[in-house]
């Protein structure tokens, strides 16, 4: 056994440890008997044995060098089925977060779509409800414009009817007071029918009894509401002549203002007449007018004669201003 390890153990030049040991573990069965019964040779044979170990040393370099390149490539072989390994399970890996996002992205995309056709949805719907509304406001408008034409046309005819009715209250107003003056009127001309006043084509006429001047007369005329007759035309000249038959009677008919302008005595102007021959003549000294026989004649105004009081009936005059207005 002691001879093993020092076999074992003994270094031979241009050989490493691991080389010997090598080779020691190859050939220690062999040399442990040679080694023990040449003892004695063992100086000798030196020489033999170095060459021997240096060319057993060649191969085991040469059988090291192809174990080391063994082993790289089995190494290499680890190391590329390592990396394969990784790269599948990196592969592996990749493509199943892959298939779940992709997965994930397919929901999302639906998820959108469902999203999105129902936004569309309700797009349309509110389309739909805008365009209802903008009908419902144009029908609106349409009817509050009719309504306000409609407004317009019956606060004109308010206003109108309202105007009408303040005019018909005027009127009526005024024919109250005009019913109060008929009543009036009526009484007095009860009275004066009584008191020998006669009716004539609307007037009333009244001769005087009591003999007077031009401006007496007419004063007489007035106190009693009426004035100096007035000749309007041939058939009231007739009339005057058969009430007073032939006497003289003084009529509202003067040229006291204006020499030869003859006037009545409501202010109009004499355009024609009943005058008598060579009537008017009197010049300034006649200015008062009388109705002599049947026709007309100057006179002093000073001089005294019975007159002619008419009255308007005021009754007719009414219906007349009512008929007209």
């Amino acid at each position: 056994m002691m001879s093993k390890n020092i076999v074992g153990k003994r270094n031979i030049p241009g050989m490493q440890a691991t080389d010997i040991e090598d080779c020691g573990d190859m050939n220690i069965y062999e040399n442990v008997n040679d080694i023990n019964s040449h003892d004695v040779c063992r100086g000798t044979e030196d020489t033999a044995r170095n060459q021997t170990s240096q060319l057993k040393g060649s191969e085991c370099a040469r059988n090291r060098s192809h174990r080391s390149v063994l082993v790289c490539l089995v190494v290499l072989c680890v190391l590329l089925l390592t990396a394969v390994i990784v790269l599948c399970v990196l592969i592996y890996t990749n493509n199943h977060e892959f298939h779940n996002n992709n997965k994930n992205i397919t929901e999302e995309r639906d998820q959108l779509l469902t999203k999105y056709t129902n936004i569309t949805q309700e797009r349309d719907q509110l389309l739909t409800k805008y365009t209802n509304i903008t009908e419902e406001r144009d029908q609106l408008l349409t009817k509050y414009t009719n309504i306000t034409e409609e407004r317009d046309q019956l606060l004109t005819k308010y206003t109108n009817i309202t105007e009408e009715r303040d005019e018909l209250r005027v009127k009526y107003n005024h024919i109250l007071k005009q019913s109060e003056r008929l009543n009036q009127e009526k009484t007095e001309l009860t009275t004066h029918l009584r008191d020998g006043w006669i009716y004539y084509r609307s007037s009333f006429y009244f001769i005087s009894s009591e003999k007077k001047s031009w401006t007496e007369s007419r004063s007489y005329c007035t106190q009693r509401g009426a004035d100096l007759i007035i000749i309007n035309n041939k058939d009231e000249q007739e009339f005057v002549c058969k009430m007073s038959d032939e006497e003289i009677v003084w009529i509202g008919l003067s040229d006291s203002d204006v020499e030869g302008r003859w006037k009545w005595v409501d202010g109009s102007t004499l355009t024609s007449g009943f005058w008598g021959e060579n009537e008017p003549g009197g010049q300034r000294r006649e200015n008062c007018a009388v109705k002599h026989f049947s026709l007309w004649a100057d006179y002093p105004c000073t001089d005294a004669f019975k007159c002619i009081c008419e009255k308007k009936n005021v009754l007719s005059k009414l219906l007349n201003q009512i008929h007209v207005n």
